[in-house]
């Protein structure tokens, strides 16, 4: 692959990355207005939680933007197809737009960490119509961006491996916070949806 490409294809990554803290900003910044003026109804915020979300914040931005910004890493680059990269941006916009799709449904009920207010509602509407998670299927379609932009063993692959525990460890404890809050009327919203991608029968 030219280098002008591969540079192309980093300069797009990075731009994704600021689009994404674009994205989040107002959100993070109602969340933290929010939080100093109510009491939380439940929240589970531990250290273990706190560490993964870490591990996947250095996966998903740290390792790139050095792979990015320093020849650190060029020492892992390998050699796609071009048409990989195309995939790539694909990808990447797909994810920026469920994102912001995500978050614009989601309004006030967003939070960075497993917690539910005393005003908090169960969101049906939009794209959590037919998907429980939409941010993760968003956050997913990052990292796969990221794999397929970043021509690297190190900082292309490192988003999808350091999600991964986070997703895992988080998905079931946030369902079962949310069966403990709504009850049937979530177990009966899990039962009509899917996870990440809608259900193909229900």
């Amino acid at each position: 692959m030219p280098d002008t490409l591969r540079a192309t294809f980093k300069l797009l990554f990075f731009i994704g990355l600021i689009a994404v803290e674009v994205i989040r900003f107002p959100h993070r910044m109602r969340n933290k207005r929010e939080r100093q003026q109510k009491r939380l109804a439940s929240e589970r915020v531990t250290g273990a939680q706190i560490a993964l979300d870490m591990l996947a914040f250095t996966g998903m931005e740290v390792i790139p933007l050095i792979y990015v910004l320093t020849p650190w890493f060029n020492f892992a680059d390998y050699e796609l197809p071009v048409w990989v990269g195309g995939l790539g941006v694909i990808a990447l916009a797909s994810a920026l737009g469920l994102l912001w799709r995500a978050h614009a449904d989601l309004g006030r009920n967003w939070s960075p960490t497993l917690e539910i207010t005393p005003e908090h509602a169960l969101v049906t509407r939009g794209v959590y119509r037919s998907i429980r998670h939409p941010i993760y299927t968003a956050v997913w379609l990052l990292n796969l961006a990221q794999a397929l932009l970043l021509h690297n063993w190190i900082a292309g692959l490192a988003g999808l491996v350091l999600f991964l525990p986070v997703y895992l460890a988080r998905v079931p404890r946030e369902e079962q916070m949310m069966l403990e809050h709504f009850g049937e009327e979530y177990r009966s919203y899990m039962n009509r949806t899917g996870r990440l991608i809608p259900r193909l029968s229900r």
